[in-house]
């Protein structure tokens, strides 16, 4: 009898609802009361589906195949109430709720399970991916659930671990069928400090006050936030008035106060807003790896001066993320990424300031390369990553130089073993069509002498760049960024600005001591750039890496001067303030390495 008056009441309150009567949306609702709703998720090509819903207080998640009859999942459906229906009679009679032999020939009988569309009940024999409309309704017994498809939903969110005042907090947040765009973000900070959580003697959410700070994707602690918990509410949507439940998160733990005057904070001064069209502002950056940061050479060593808590990643985390937030650069060239960096916390940081981002692992390695573009400005077009060791041997277009190196077998088995790589993205300007860049970005062996396999290493470099720009772009200009581990000084550096090194460079005969008589030691030829001399943008610079025991220039960005002018260079940070904590990093800088940071006229 219930099955029918549900078939016979939603054709009605389906003409209600298409009524604009207020009245009558009234009526209908009191009529069929609030349904239950159920999530469906069903993507063309995947061979399953998901049906979401909650029965007697506990979510059911039942994957089917979308060529399945909806017969099965229905019949299927039933059977899971029934044993649900059996376990808690039995958890009834085992508490002396229920007398046993009334309990003994008590079987639930199975409950009517139907799927209606439009008021009518869809036969069993239609397929699963043509049965879960949007807007369906499913009946379980007595409980009506209306079908939400593939409604937008969010598939990760999450809340960084550490907070700081006057420092950008970014969530991590993915959403699925929706646009992040779009979603309705709402904070919340406790009012007071931890206060209701002292009294409970607890950090219960439901027991707390919140104060509505700010409604968009990035939240900046104040200094009244300080002692402060924060929370986020969440609401997927969609571009088409569609919206997903929202979702909560709560920070795990109060904000701290920051660490007052940073390093960069000064060259804000001069990013304060983007750079304006065809100008554009590049930023190439070692931000130091947490895998190296953490490790007890750095601790005890390297590092010796720096604060234990400000070589946590969550603490350099903070400071990394507002620094790049406040260049406003167009392009953003990374070395020493961690995977896990670049995903959890850069990704989610850098989307919310416009910035799309792509990651070059290094083989064998934790670590590796990132290159951002700001998406109303750039379009990627191709990526071209290397690694330099694998493109030397088994890329035609180094047979020769393999060759010469290969009579030199400790110096060729070093420079196999090495997982240097190079990271090429191809850009196209939004502004101007058909108007592309190569942005290049690297980070080359670190060994103080290992001379001869950096330029073994920059030989292989510019003649894949070289052939990427002929065979995709051809005229597009190179913008090559990155940790080059070579003073001016250098044969890297002269290969680079000069267009030719001459065999009898120094760096070629830079071996360790072990290697003094080593045959890799004789291993010395011309090298030519197949690029015309490049110039270092942001000039003669007296460091860019700043350590206990180390202070010099090691990081560049070259341009071709024919294609690209420098507008403008963000000053360095004053050297009192990279030594306030004795060198690099500090609590007030996160890497040993100091960013470059220049515009580039790049006229049409």
């Amino acid at each position: 009898m219930f099955n029918k008056l549900v078939a016979a009441v939603l054709p009605f309150h389906r003409r209600l609802l298409s009524t604009s009567s207020p009245a009558a949306l009234t009526r209908a609702r009191r009529l069929l009361g609030s349904m239950e709703p159920a999530s469906v998720r069903c993507v063309a090509g995947e061979p399953k589906l998901t049906i979401s819903f909650r029965v007697d207080g506990s979510q059911k998640h039942m994957q089917r195949e979308q060529d399945e009859p909806l017969g099965k999942v229905l019949s299927r459906i039933a059977c899971t109430l029934a044993k649900g229906k059996t376990k808690a009679k039995k958890a009834k009679r085992n508490a002396g709720q229920q007398p046993a032999a009334a309990a003994a020939g008590d079987t639930p009988e199975p409950a009517v399970v139907k799927l209606y569309v439009d008021g009518d009940e869809v036969s069993e024999t239609v397929l699963n991916a043509d049965a879960w409309r949007d807007g369906a309704v499913l009946q379980l017994g007595d409980v009506r659930y209306s079908i939400r498809r593939n409604e937008p939903t969010f598939t990760t969110a999450s809340m960084p671990a550490s907070l700081l005042a006057g420092f950008p907090v970014c969530p991590k947040l993915e959403v699925e069928f929706g646009d992040l765009d779009r979603c309705e973000l709402t904070w919340y900070k406790e009012k007071g400090p931890n206060a209701s959580a002292k009294a409970a003697g607890e950090a219960n959410a439901q027991d707390i006050a919140w104060v509505e700070v700010g409604c968009s994707r990035v939240y900046v602690p104040c200094i009244q936030d300080i002692g402060c918990r924060l929370k986020l509410r969440c609401t997927p949507k969609d571009g088409g008035g569609r919206h997903g439940r929202p979702t909560e998160l709560l920070s795990a733990g109060a904000v701290e106060a920051g660490p007052g005057a940073c390093t960069f904070d000064e060259r804000h001064a001069y990013t304060a807003k983007e750079a304006t069209w065809p100008a554009l502002r590049v930023v190439s950056y070692n931000i130091l790896a947490d895998v190296y940061a953490q490790t007890e050479l750095s601790k005890m060593v390297l590092y010796p001066y720096c604060a234990p808590y400000a070589l946590q990643l969550d603490y350099r985390q903070n400071l990394i993320k507002k620094e790049l937030a406040g260049y406003h650069a167009d392009v953003v060239c990374l070395q020493e990424v961690d995977k896990g960096v670049f995903l959890d916390s850069l990704t989610p940081a850098l989307d919310a300031f416009g910035l799309d981002g792509v990651f070059k692992l290094k083989e064998k390695q934790h670590e590796g390369l990132a290159t951002f573009y700001r998406r109303t400005r750039f379009k990627l077009l191709s990526r071209h990553d290397i690694t330099l060791s694998e493109a030397l041997t088994s890329d035609p277009l180094h047979a020769e130089l393999l060759e010469r190196i290969s009579a030199y077998d400790t110096l060729r088995d070093k420079i196999v073993k090495r997982s240097t790589a190079l990271q090429v993205s191809m850009l196209e300007d939004l502004h101007q069509a058909g108007r592309k860049v190569c942005v290049a970005n690297t980070h080359l062996y670190w060994h103080p002498q290992g001379g001869n396999v950096r330029l073994v290493q920059m030989a292989v470099a510019l003649r894949h760049l070289s052939h990427v720009i002929g065979e995709v772009a051809p005229g597009a200009p190179l913008v090559f960024c990155g940790d080059f581990n070579s003073s001016p000084s250098s044969g890297v550096f002269q290969l680079l600005t000069e267009a030719k090194l001459p065999r009898q460079h120094a760096d070629w005969s830079s071996s360790g001591p072990q290697e003094e008589d080593s045959p890799s030691c004789l291993f010395a030829v011309d090298l030519t750039s197949p690029f015309p001399a490049l110039l270092s943008a942001c000039g003669p610079l007296a460091y860019t890496n700043y350590v206990g025991g180390f202070q010099g220039c090691l990081d560049y960005i070259f341009i071709q001067p024919q294609s690209m002018r420098v507008e403008q260079v963000i000053p360095m940070p004053a050297h009192h303030l990279v030594t306030t904590y004795t060198a690099l990093p500090s609590v007030a800088h996160p890497s040993d390495h100091i960013a470059l940071v220049c515009d580039l006229r790049w006229d049409p």
